[in-house]
């Protein structure tokens, strides 16, 4: 199956390129790279990847600006088809600025940047980000953001619980987020949007002195849903 995913560049990523080189060593297909300023994107892509960074400085809010750039109408557009889409960080952000996405993110609790490997526990095995995971077991990815705090009223997040839309946890404490959520899914499963950067792990120690690969099966998931879909 020829996989063909999408990474869009805002003023102010620094984590486009990771997250194509991911999605290439995975797949073994280069992404598509669009610019935020494009209109549309192709009826044909099998993902949307929206990466880590500080979209036009994170000024405002961060995401708030990049959400209103001409790309996001069709990003919203390949959702509300089915199109995959998935938001490390900075993607996150701009995912619940658009309201593809419930709640906001914060600064974090301790008002400083956080850069480190966060232990995170897979809350969900029903969609195709996650379906490869055993519910509960626990992966190691790293993070690093300043605005970080999930937040969503009692209510939202209550629902978001009772819909098995919570993807990943922190196991402890990490920025403040409510009920140490680190993923959260839209409604039909198909929108992911994440703080930890699983584009970041995806080889070995034995590899990459950084060392993890447990990212990695987040794309390997993706992979596998759609060519069983």
């Amino acid at each position: 199956m020829a996989f063909r995913a999408a990474v869009v560049t805002f003023p102010g990523s620094n984590c486009d390129r990771d997250m194509a080189v991911a999605l290439e060593a995975v797949s073994g297909q280069p992404a598509l790279r669009v610019w935020h300023g494009d209109a549309d994107l192709p009826d044909w892509l099998d993902l949307v990847a929206l990466p880590g960074g500080f979209s036009y400085g994170d000024y405002l809010r961060s995401g708030a600006m990049a959400a209103t750039s001409p790309i996001m109408r069709a990003v919203a557009a390949a959702a509300t088809r089915g199109v995959p889409v998935l938001g490390v960080c900075n993607g996150f952000q701009v995912l619940t600025e658009a309201r593809l996405l419930p709640g906001a993110l914060m600064r974090n609790a301790g008002q400083r940047f956080i850069c480190r490997t966060a232990e995170l526990q897979v809350a969900n095995t029903d969609s195709l980000f996650t379906s490869g995971f055993v519910a509960g077991e626990t992966l190691r990815v790293p993070v690093a953001h300043h605005d970080g705090n999930y937040f969503a009223d009692d209510v939202t997040l209550d629902r978001l619980e009772g819909e098995g839309r919570v993807a990943f946890r922190y196991t402890e404490a990490c920025n403040g987020s409510a009920r140490d959520i680190a993923g959260v899914l839209s409604a039909n499963g198909r929108v992911l949007g994440m703080m930890p950067h699983p584009e970041r792990a995806i080889e070995p120690a034995a590899v990459n002195a950084l060392g993890g690969a447990d990212g990695r099966r987040v794309f390997e998931n993706i992979l596998a849903s759609l060519a069983t879909a």
